[in-house]
Order: structure tokens, then sequence, then C-alpha cells
């Protein structure tokens, strides 16, 4: 077995769980923030569960395209909201939604003509063997739909992911969430691996992220939990970004079902078109999934979700317990999914994801030949990441530079997130209908940023 390069030790950093990134801190900015009413109101309501973005938050009222208006008149250019991913309030999403909500909106006990048009339509985007959808309303439904499906289908319990994986928020999906916890410790039944980087395992990312799925299997096999599954998020978003070479996962993917385990394909983030060059993640690296679960940019904002299954795997299952979801698959949400197919196909989204997202990345290089400090740029199509080190050294993590620069932004009018196990990555997803002068304008934006941060 290859020997894994050593990790490089970075003492001055912290690891920031996936919710505290770009986070308005109550205790930290609630005098500045003294006489927002909305803002105590929403702390009164929530509570210690409420959640916002950026130091002083913003009250949003409005949104079209791949902007949105903050209740000031401020129009703020979203490049991170990846759930309106054919932008915002899209007419055409909008109007399905609502002439189907005008006319019946049932539950999925009721047959529907427009509920098995969309399912035909989503089907012929995976690969054949992949014969079941299964909807939900969220991308931890699904997620924890896949997960014990897979369990009933291996026998096994024990699940593989990345040390920074989000993939939602269930009881039993947030077991499998590292980057979700703030204290404590992964359940037993759970082993993490670093990321598939280049920090992690060196130029051979393919062979040496397949090794650390070898040694993940040995300990899940001595903990006597067997392996039920390996799950990814395709392009690795919360672990920082990582999406290249393609290919990449083929080996890892292998080495799980020469074991008896099952392979989760999780398109939350990068499925429906987003790296531009295919429609789902898993296709860049011509993988075969058992099960791929999917969500957020479905409905374009309205709450879809799901699983493609293969059927024995699902008729396994539903030979214990079945599943049912009320709204999942009414003829409202299909109506809106379907929409979203059509804008997808229609504005020729893919395309756009490419050409857009080449035109990012140069944009990106050049500032990257000025500051120094972008030592890294990742991604594909509008899926980046942009790593950003004080001294320009990869492994030289900096998440106080990147929330710095993201309130920055902020100022400059764009809306940008955080990601990776030290929040040093600039995390970039702006919706598929981006324009190249909207490009323009978040290149400007950084550059200053950058240089107000220096």
């Amino acid at each position: 077995m290859r020997k894994m390069p050593t990790p490089p030790t970075i003492p001055t950093a912290t690891v920031r769980p996936i919710l505290d990134m770009n986070a308005y801190d109550g205790q930290v900015s609630a005098k500045a923030n003294q006489g927002n009413d909305l803002l105590m109101r929403r702390t009164r309501n929530v509570g210690a569960a409420s959640v916002l973005f950026y130091r002083d938050p913003i009250e949003m009222v409005a949104a079209s395209g791949c902007w949105m208006t903050a209740s000031d008149g401020t129009n703020y250019l979203d490049f991170y909201n990846n759930v309106p991913s054919v932008g915002h309030c899209h007419p055409k999403v909008v109007s399905a939604m609502a002439d189907q909500a005008a006319r019946l909106n049932i539950n999925s006990r009721y047959l529907h003509q427009t509920t098995e048009t969309y399912l035909d339509r989503l089907k012929a985007t995976f690969p054949d063997h992949l014969e079941n959808v299964v909807l939900t309303c969220s991308g931890s439904e699904a997620n924890d739909l896949a997960l014990r499906i897979a369990q009933r289908g291996t026998g096994a319990r024990g699940i593989i992911v990345t040390e920074c994986a989000y993939h939602g928020n269930t009881a039993t999906v947030t077991d499998i969430s590292p980057s979700a916890f703030k204290r404590g410790e992964l359940p037993d039944h759970v082993v993490c691996v670093p990321a598939p980087s280049k920090l992690a395992y060196g130029d051979d990312v393919a062979g040496g992220f397949a090794d650390a799925i070898v040694k993940a299997i040995a300990v899940l096999s001595d903990r006597g939990h067997g392996i039920a599954a390996l799950i990814v998020d395709s392009i690795f978003s919360s672990d920082g970004v990582f999406s290249n070479p393609r290919g990449f996962l083929r080996l890892a993917v292998a080495v799980v079902h020469r074991a008896g385990g099952l392979f989760i394909a999780d398109e939350v983030q990068p499925g429906f078109g987003r790296a531009g060059d295919a429609f789902w993640g898993f296709l860049r690296h011509d993988v075969t999934p058992d099960i791929v679960s999917m969500g957020k940019p479905m409905g374009n904002g309205f709450p879809m979700a799901g699983i493609a299954v293969r059927p024995e795997l699902l008729a396994a299952f539903c030979e214990d317990v079945g599943y049912f979801n009320t709204f999942a698959a009414s003829p409202v949400a299909a109506a809106t999914g379907l929409a979203v197919l059509d804008v997808i196909r229609d504005e020729n989204l893919l395309a756009n994801a490419m050409i857009c997202g080449k035109y990012l990345r140069e944009g990106l290089q050049h500032l990257a030949d000025i500051d120094g400090r972008i030592s890294d740029i990742r991604g594909a199509g509008l899926f980046l990441g942009v790593d950003l080190s004080p001294n320009g050294a990869p492994g030289d993590a900096s998440g106080q530079l990147v929330g710095d620069v993201i309130n920055a932004m902020r100022r400059h009018r764009v809306l940008i997130g955080a990601a990776g196990k030290y929040g040093q990555t600039l995390k970039i997803r702006p919706p598929l209908c981006l324009r190249q002068s909207e490009v323009d304008f978040f290149i400007e934006a950084l550059g200053k940023s950058l240089r107000e941060c220096g």
C-alpha cells in the first residue's frame, strides 16, 4: 500500500463548523445591531437555532436572475445561493408553480399525469440502472432514506464520509456530517477520510483517496460494522470544492464495491448541470452509483429533493417499512420540477455554466497573478473554490482572511460564502443564468475587497 503524505501542520488554524462560517454571532455583533427590531424578533422567535449570514444580517425583499434586493434598496449580486439555480424567481418556474397550485394540489397517493411526466423526464438524465425515483422534500430526507436503503441492502452499518462533509440535518444524516459538529465525535459506525486534495494525497489523488477508503473499510470491519456505503458530495463542496482530475473517484468506488458496499452520490450541491460538462457530478468521474440523492436546485426554491436508486435495493427496503411522503410528489412539486428541467434545456444553462465558468476562472487567475494570497483555484463550471492564504502557501489556511473578504464583498454588493475545514475557501456558486458582465462585476468587487483586506 502506498505511503500517504503527511498533511501540513497548521497550529494557528481553527476548525470551523459549517454553520459558523460567514455567520451572524449574536454575542459578538449584538451591540452593533442594537435597534434592529427585525433581528431582535428573529432572535426571540428562533432562539439558539437562528442562523443568519453576515456580521450585520441583511433583510431581503425581492430577487430576480442573479440579483437580490435588500430592504434599503441595495441590489446584491448573488454568487452563493445554489437553491434558485436557474435564476431567482424565474418567471417560467413561478408560473408553472402558481398555475398548478390554482388547479389542484393533492398528496402523492393519487395518480397525476404531471407527476409521472416529471419522473420520466428526470429518470432520463440518469444511467439506465437507476430505474426508480423516490421524491422527498429536502436533501436531508433524501440522504436519510439513501442511508437506510444502503444499510438494509448490504446488511452492514458502516458509512465512510470525507472529514468536512455535510449531508443534512436529520439524526441519521447529522451522524455522517462531520462539519456540522460543534463538539463531540462521530459515532462508532462512521469513519471519515481526508478530502481528495493534493495537500492530503500529493499528485496521486485518485490512488491516495482509494487507499484511504481501503483503510476506512478495515477500521469499520474491525469495529464489527462492515461497509454499507461510501457517500460523497461529488464536488466535495463543504471540504473546499475538489472536482479534478476527472475520474479520480473511480478507484475509490471500485474498492467499496469489491468490499460489498454501495456508492451513494450526493448531488444536492453539484447536480442539475452546475459543473457545466455534465448534468450530474458523478458523471464526470465515470462511476456507477447505486443511489443518487438530489435536492436544493431541483425546485429552484420550492422544497424538492429525492433519490434515484436501483430497483432491487428499493424493493428490499420496502419489504420492511416502505416509504411515503405526503408533499414530495404532489402535482405542484412535479410541475415546478418540470419547469426547472425545461429552463435548463431551453436556455442552454449547461453550456452557459461552461462558458461563464471558464471566463470566471480566467478572471480569478488574473487576480491571482496580481495578489499572491489567492493560493489555489479549483472547481468545475459555475462551482468554484478559491483558497486565500496570507502568505500564499496552499497549506496556510486563513478563515479570518476569508471572513474579512466576504464581508468586504458585501460592501461592494456581492454575496459569497465560505467552505473548507478552516473556512479558508471562498465558495462560488452563482445561478446558472450568470452573464459575463456579472462575472466582471464580481471580479472587480473581489479585487477591491482583497486590497481593502491587505
